[in-house]
């Protein structure tokens, strides 16, 4: 299970560099994880760029992740200190948990804020995570109005922007950011599946084939009950010629139009109709 990508656009280089810089100004981070992928979704250059400000991670899209699964990767990060909380941005469930965290954490900065002469008190935070994973869903959320710009695919935040959140708070929206390069193919080939890398620098009908033998070997029944498959395919390819026959995706001769199929099977799967997906365990 993985694929060769590499992606590393130089918006990212220079959210970067504004990051270390606006790190300066905050006093809490809100890591935004993919709940599908949450090891895959953590940058590994955060807990250098956040030095010793205290961070909240966020497992979003909770609704497309296996329950069980969820409820140990929160025991594992509580274990390790880092505040987790599952969210479900799309219905708010887990919202009041993680305002709970907050302020649990706003009481602890607060008397520091005093004595850097900060009398207003207000908590400064900033949201960061990989591309598409939920950061301004999150913000328009806790800010209970839409103030930022949202959108299906990644790379919609193009610039840094302060946000008001309630009567305590600032947060910070920057762009998502990537690492330079993959090291390994699994990692690129999650991010690619779950949606943080975009469609148009990877090779979707490759990645969409890798896709269908992974969840025909893990959860069979998902493709068998949604596309009407034959038992006994494996292999990826195969795969998508089957979806592409059952759901007349024919071109010029009868020939199977693979990218249809291959697009179908990536839309389907990250809008989680074909059922919640975990694809790491902690």
């Amino acid at each position: 299970m993985g694929v060769n990508i590499q992606w590393y656009p130089g918006h990212m280089a220079r959210t970067k560099r504004e990051l270390r810089q606006a790190l300066a100004l905050v006093d809490l981070v809100l890591e935004i994880r993919d709940a599908r992928i949450p090891q895959s979704s953590h940058n590994a250059d955060l807990a250098d760029l956040v030095a010793n400000k205290p961070v909240i991670t966020v497992l979003a899209k909770a609704d497309l992740a296996e329950a069980e699964l969820t409820k140990a990767w929160v025991k594992s990060l509580q274990d390790a200190d880092l505040s987790p909380v599952a969210l479900d941005l799309q219905k708010g469930h887990g919202l009041g948990e993680l305002q709970r965290i907050i302020r649990s954490f706003h009481e602890t900065i607060r008397e520091r804020l005093r004595q850097r002469g900060r009398q207003d008190q207000v908590l400064r935070g900033v949201v960061v995570g990989v591309p598409n994973v939920g950061k301004s869903t999150l913000i328009n959320r806790l800010a209970r109005r839409n103030v930022v710009k949202t959108g299906a695919k990644p790379g919609v935040t193009r610039g840094k922007q302060w946000v008001r959140a309630g009567n305590f708070m600032q947060l910070l929206d920057v762009p998502g950011v990537l690492w330079p390069r993959f090291d390994d193919p699994g990692t690129a080939f999650k991010l690619a599946v779950t949606g943080a890398i975009s469609d148009d620098i990877f090779n979707y009908v490759e990645v969409s084939a890798a896709l269908a033998e992974y969840i025909m070997e893990t959860k069979p029944e998902a493709l068998n009950g949604r596309y009407g498959l034959d038992a006994g395919l494996t292999e990826g390819m195969g795969i998508l010629e089957a979806i592409g026959k059952q759901r007349g995706f024919l071109m010029t001769g009868g020939r199977v139009d693979g990218e249809k199929a291959a697009a179908l099977l990536l839309r389907e799967f990250r809008q989680g109709i074909l059922g919640a997906f975990t694809l790491e365990k902690p």
